[in-house]
């Protein structure tokens, strides 16, 4: 997309922005909520899933991609639950490609690894430009407590990604008693394989609300074990990427440090999960749904919607500070607002 082209997309249809000064340029897609992992952080003893007959289709996760990109998002990431578990995921990446025209810079995916050795091909050819894959250990022993799955298939789906040359980050969710003991090994272990490691502290988006801030490997522990065997030096600037970036003996590594050095300050991201809800953080207790405008919008011979921006405009402004607002306020009406929204990963997207 050229400047000249970018500025009348500007000046057409404005970007989203918030209360803050804001401009959301990132949405985040769950194109399901199923998951073939437990992950104790994320997915709960006995998930209730979404039926299908009510998730978006693709031509509706589409038109609403469509809808964004022109009001300024230039990043999609497709995530779920596991994106690789709803058929037709492949097709709706290379779709997306169309809307490179007006503006869509990146397209990319969120993936456990586990299914993904016989995508990796389709993946690439479909425009895939990155892809995070969730590795919280290289013992299997642990891998399997910690998502009650086997780790071969995911190195295996690693592996046959990087030897397609998709660009590939490693996500590690640590959490203490658990694999804490892992930031060394995954860190020696990625960097030879020529990957981006990403340490993610603890957060409570467990489906079962176990979250304990006791739980948590904050930023400064794991550059205080990275110290112990690299030399650390932090990067400056990392502007609205969740993730603050360090070079570790002149590699890269990052660290998304919500509980305690949060970078909710700079947060440019937007969600929409499978059935059509929209959420302004990660962190709301309540989205808002948008399946019936969306619907209306494709049935509509104004393809601006100015109804769906509406509907929109107010909820995105209204986006808390960040995630310590969001948790003080509801500390504060704990007792008025009993029943309170359980928040779930695998439900709104990783």
């Amino acid at each position: 997309m050229n400047s000249k082209a970018y500025l009348e997309r500007e000046n057409l249809f404005p970007a989203f922005q918030d209360q803050f000064g804001r401009i959301k340029r990132k949405l985040r897609i769950s194109v399901t909520d199923r998951c073939n992992f437990k992950c104790v952080y994320c997915m709960p003893e006995h998930p209730e899933w979404m039926k299908k007959h009510d998730l978006l289709s693709f031509e509706e996760l589409y038109s609403f991609c469509e809808f964004m990109v022109k009001h300024g998002v230039e990043q999609i990431r497709i995530t779920g639950g596991e994106p690789l578990m709803r058929q037709g995921v492949v097709h709706f990446i290379k779709q997306l490609q169309a809307l490179r025209a007006y503006g869509l810079q990146r397209i990319s995916m969120t993936s456990n690894g586990h299914y993904l050795k016989q995508y990796t091909q389709a993946l690439k050819q479909a425009g895939l430009d990155d892809l995070n894959i969730s590795l919280d250990s290289l013992n299997p022993t642990q891998f399997e407590a910690l998502t009650q799955k086997s780790l071969e298939p995911v190195l295996d789906g690693i592996y046959a990604a990087k030897e397609a040359g998709l660009n590939i980050k490693i996500n590690t969710v640590l959490i203490k008693g658990l694999n804490e003991d892992q930031i060394i090994p995954l860190v020696k272990w990625a960097h030879a394989q020529q990957f981006e490691p990403r340490f993610i502290e603890f957060m409570p988006l467990d489906g079962e609300q176990n979250w304990s801030a006791d739980a948590v490997v904050t930023e400064q522990e794991i550059l205080d074990v990275l110290k112990t065997e690299y030399s650390v030096q932090v990067l400056q600037g990392h502007g609205a990427a969740p993730a603050r970036s360090y070079m570790v003996n002149g590699m890269p590594i990052g660290i998304i440090s919500t509980i305690s050095n949060s970078f909710c300050g700079t947060c440019d991201r937007l969600r929409l999960n499978a059935q059509g809800e929209f959420f302004n953080c990660l962190f709301s207790t309540q989205g808002i749904p948008l399946k019936a405008l969306i619907q209306a919008q494709m049935n509509s011979a104004n393809s601006q919607n100015s109804v769906l921006k509406e509907f929109l405009s107010p909820y995105i402004w209204h986006k808390e500070q960040g995630f310590h607002a969001i948790q003080e306020k509801q500390n504060s009406t704990l007792n008025s607002k009993p029943n309170k929204r359980k928040i779930s990963m695998y439900m709104i997207g990783g």
